[in-house]
């Protein structure tokens, strides 16, 4: 890490300028979506595992001259790509974003498998923090981290099913804000909501 990272570090948190994605990036997440699907609800002979690896090194070997710095690759910074183009994220995309709210589509994929069909409860959570922050960001708040986020699980989640979530801010005191979201399908059910407080990061503030 350079000095001059490490220093925009100790100052407070990344000023990121979004990395506009290629027209082939997106193809490219997806095949790597695909790749994760596949790693966990394929077997493969042993025997097939030592040259299958290795095509997946040739490839890595491939990307990794052009690792750039946190904020640098396209990697979360474009809406109109399924999870913003993270393969992080939930390949969900946002139907809305504004002041009134932040409405997302999307499904969960064989990776996100927790059992029997089933999305896993972890990557649910991952969902709903992730929309945590969009709503911040687009009813205006500065940037702000997680205090807390309380899960309700109501309904066994499916994969492989066209969801919808749908969060807004509630209410505001000083630097923290409140916020609440829901896991739909598109009958209406609810499969699981949260509450979560984001506190607003002070000047400098990592």
């Amino acid at each position: 890490m350079s000095e001059q990272v490490q220093n925009e570090r100790r100052i407070g948190f990344l000023d990121f300028t979004p990395t506009e994605a290629g027209p082939n990036y997106g193809r490219f997440v997806e095949s790597l979506r695909r790749l994760q699907d596949l790693a966990v609800s394929t077997h493969l002979p042993d025997t097939d595992l030592a040259a299958v690896t290795a095509r997946i090194d040739e490839v890595s070997d491939l990307l990794e001259p052009y690792t750039v710095p946190e904020g640098r690759s396209p990697a979360g910074f474009n809406r109109h790509l399924p999870g913003r183009g993270s393969l992080l994220l939930l390949p969900w995309l946002f139907e809305q974003v504004d002041a009134d709210g932040v409405r997302a589509r999307g499904r969960f994929r064989t990776f996100h498998r927790g059992g029997n069909d089933a999305a896993h409860g972890g990557t649910i959570g991952l969902l709903f923090d992730d929309m945590l922050g969009m709503i911040v960001h687009a009813a205006g708040h500065p940037i702000a981290r997680t205090g807390y986020l309380h899960v309700n699980y109501r309904k066994v989640t499916p994969i492989d099913t066209e969801l919808v979530v749908e969060g807004r801010v509630e209410r505001t005191s000083g630097r923290k804000i409140f916020c609440t979201a829901e896991l739909r399908d598109l009958d209406g059910t609810v499969l699981a909501d949260c509450e979560a407080l984001m506190v607003e990061l002070l000047p400098g503030q990592p």
